[in-house]
Formats: C-alpha cells, sequence, structure tokens
C-alpha cells in the first residue's frame, strides 16, 4: 500500500476521533456549541474521505487491506451524503406536504437517512478502520 494512503487514513482516522471526542467531552462540545466551526471537522472528514477513496479507486489491483480502506472511505463520504439527502428530504416533504406532515405521519422526522447517518455509516466506518489496521498490522 502507498504511503500517501496510509497517511491519508491516518488523518481520516484522526479526524473520526476528534468528531467523538467533539460529542462526548462536554468542554470540548461547549468550544464548538452554536458555532460555525462545529461543521469544519465534518467538512475534513468528507472531503479526506473523498481524497482517500479517489486514490484508492485510481490504483488498481485488490487485496484486502485495499477493501477495507475503500470501505473505511466510502462510509466517511456515506456520513456527509445521508446527512444531506436527510434535510433534503425533510424540507421537500415539508414544503410539499405541509408542515405538520411528518407529525402525522407519526414519525416526526425523516428517519431512513437518518438511521443512515448516525448509525450504519459510522459502524462500518470504524469496522474499515479496525480491519485496515489488523491488515496494516499482519502486513509488517
Amino acid at each position: 500500500m502507498k504511503n500517501h494512503v496510509i497517511k491519508i487514513f491516518w488523518l481520516l482516522a484522526a479526524n473520526f476521533a476528534f468528531i467523538i471526542a467533539i460529542f462526548f467531552c462536554p468542554p470540548l462540545r461547549e468550544i464548538f456549541r452554536g458555532s460555525f466551526w462545529f461543521l469544519a471537522p465534518f467538512a475534513v472528514f468528507l472531503i479526506l474521505g473523498l481524497i482517500l477513496l479517489y486514490a484508492l479507486l485510481k490504483k488498481g489491483g485488490g487485496g484486502r487491506s485495499r477493501k477495507f480502506l475503500i470501505l473505511t472511505a466510502s462510509s466517511a463520504t456515506g456520513v456527509f451524503l445521508s446527512i444531506l439527502l436527510h434535510n433534503f428530504i425533510y424540507g421537500i416533504m415539508t414544503f410539499l406536504l405541509g408542515q405538520d406532515f411528518w407529525e402525522r405521519t407519526g414519525l416526526g422526522d425523516e428517519p431512513f437517512f437518518f438511521i443512515l447517518a448516525v448509525i450504519v455509516f459510522p459502524a462500518l466506518f470504524v469496522v474499515g478502520m479496525v480491519g485496515t489496521i489488523i491488515t496494516l498490522i499482519k502486513r509488517k
């Protein structure tokens, strides 16, 4: 595996740890609360995921570590896309069918892309990250 791909992977993993810290560390959360800078780590997460995905898809070949890296990169981009789609669908349905549409459905919010963004893609990211680390350790 090329050295720049591994560096991008570790930057992505560090950024993910920082995002988790924002949510679970109250002093850090207070620094970012209500600020535009709250979105910066998520934007970096998306950009690093896209760069890693591009670097992996540009280079051919196979291998277990490459598959785990592709899972890691695609789930990083999937989080952001799911957030966008969640908000888009919530807004468009509210616009087309009225302010109380989601309450009438009994859901209160758009659930599908929300679950993808909050549970599925972060879990896949962790699986890809752990798998990559294990395959890198085994390789050395």
